[in-house]
């Protein structure tokens, strides 16, 4: 949820004019949430091997640190990237 509301964050910054904030910061999200509902979750309707799927939560869920960098705010970026990749060794571990 939080990767959604800086992808949300980071397209309301970047519109030049209200209609582009509101339109970027609506749309983004739901792209994701498409891509992520298509190809990325348990119950998606394309599987993807374990590569790819690892390479599109990679792209997914640190994309944001990189937007959050972009924003100037530097210890969010790296409390959330660290974050990302602590959860994604214990999903392994765990074998989830």
């Amino acid at each position: 949820m939080f990767a959604l509301a800086v992808y949300g964050y980071w397209g309301f910054k970047v519109g030049n004019t209200s209609i582009m904030k509101v339109f970027f910061s609506i749309v983004i999200p739901i792209g994701i949430m498409i891509l992520w509902g298509a190809f990325g979750s348990p119950k998606a309707n394309i599987q993807l091997s374990a590569q790819l799927h690892l390479l599109l939560e990679a792209l997914l869920f640190l994309v944001p640190a990189g937007l959050l960098l972009s924003l100037k705010n530097v210890k969010l970026a790296w409390f959330y990237g660290f974050t990302v990749i602590v959860n994604r060794i214990f999903m392994m571990l765990l074998d989830q």
